[in-house]
């Protein structure tokens, strides 16, 4: 097993590097960029990009379209307004973001964060206890995300000391934590560490996988471990131009997510984060990526597709139009090949046989 800070030691982490490790490809304005957001691509990742500009390249190299501001803001969900105490963010009636930690194994060029992430003195120990105390003066709070930066980059002990301060609340039934070491640094999923996870149950943890060249060997076997140990592992997508905006590619990623134990959770669409327009997609975009999903892969591997509506109106999820007409008696339906069924609607006396009607070809069985 590698030493996981050495591996970080030995990440890309400026303009030097990146030449170094890529030739003279970058253009006029890439070192303001670092400037203004940093560099950092661990040896896991630095080798699954196989060009400039493929779907690994383009999630952590630098970009100079990052300087450009329109049609974005530095705090686009509100995090900030919703925020009774620092580094929490209390938006929901039973659950709340605590940040501990402002490091990342890698710092994605979409991060929603960007105004926090890879910036020290913005979560200290004194932002986390007073988000803990919070926590434990709010009896309507269950739920707990542990996020950042990363949890998984606070050293084992730190965290053990966290999540047990969390667990002492009786009011806390579960916390999640949001992680890309998995992908980004999967030495870092030791089995110390998951040893002081177990004792912490239950504790979901959210991955991030974009693309399924992410999902390595040395990925499998972190996620394995953190599944051995207890944990109920969902993935966390961010819906990416010229990564993953393609249902094929996302069919392939779940697919190997649900073999290494990790349930597709969320497809996001782009946060309106300054300087990401170029990564965002359309809406329609992912909505077609659902319908590649539904009805072609087993429902385990259908995540919801959300927006997180600007201004902190919280998840909002996406759908395709599934539902033609809706009539009081009859309910005219879509399924995934686009055939159409008549389901009729019971009266006050009770339910009526369903009728079914293929219009667009021969009904599926279902399955």
């Amino acid at each position: 097993m590698d030493d996981w800070q050495r591996l970080l030691r030995e990440s890309v982490h400026n303009l030097d590097d990146l030449k170094e490790r890529f030739g003279d490809v970058f253009p006029v304005g890439v070192e303001e960029v670092i400037k203004r957001f940093k560099v950092r691509i661990t040896p896991q990742f630095l080798k699954l990009i196989e060009k400039p500009g493929d779907p690994m390249w383009l999630q952590v190299v630098p970009d100079v379209r990052e300087l450009e501001e329109e049609d974005g803001e530095e705090d686009p969900l509100a995090e900030d307004q919703m925020s009774p105490v620092p580094g929490l963010t209390h938006r929901y009636p039973d659950r709340v973001l605590l940040l501990v930690n402002h490091q990342c194994p890698v710092y994605c060029r979409f991060c929603t964060r960007k105004r926090k992430v890879s910036k020290a003195g913005v979560i200290t120990r004194e932002t986390v206890k007073a988000g803990i105390d919070y926590i434990r003066k709010h009896p309507e709070i269950r739920d707990v995300v542990v996020s950042g930066g990363d949890p998984f980059m606070l050293p084992d002990d730190r965290l053990d000391e966290i999540l047990g301060e969390l667990r002492s609340i009786p009011h806390v039934e579960i916390f999640r934590i949001g992680t890309r070491v998995p992908t980004a640094l999967p030495q870092r999923i030791t089995p110390e560490l998951c040893a002081m996870l177990r004792k912490h149950h239950p504790v979901y943890i959210n991955v991030h996988f974009d693309h399924p060249r992410e999902v390595t060997p040395e990925s499998e076997e972190a996620c394995n471990r953190l599944a051995d140990a207890g944990c109920v592992l969902g993935n966390q997508m961010v819906l990416l131009r010229g990564v993953n905006d393609d249902a094929a590619v996302v069919r392939e990623l779940n697919k190997k997510l649900l073999k290494m134990r990790v349930r597709p959770y969320y497809i996001y669409q782009g946060d309106l984060v300054q300087g990401t327009g170029y990564l965002r997609t359309r809406l329609e975009v992912g909505l077609d990526v659902i319908r590649g999903l539904r009805g072609f892969m087993s429902g385990l591997g259908v995540p919801h597709y959300v927006i997180d509506a600007p201004g902190g109106g919280g998840k909002i999820p996406l759908l395709p139009n599934y539902v033609v007409t809706q009539g009081d008696r009859e309910v005219l339906l879509k399924n995934f090949r686009g055939d159409l069924y008549a389901y009729v609607q019971p009266d006050g006396d009770g339910a009526v046989p369903p009728k079914v009607a293929a219009q667009a070809g021969e009904p599926s069985n279902g399955w």
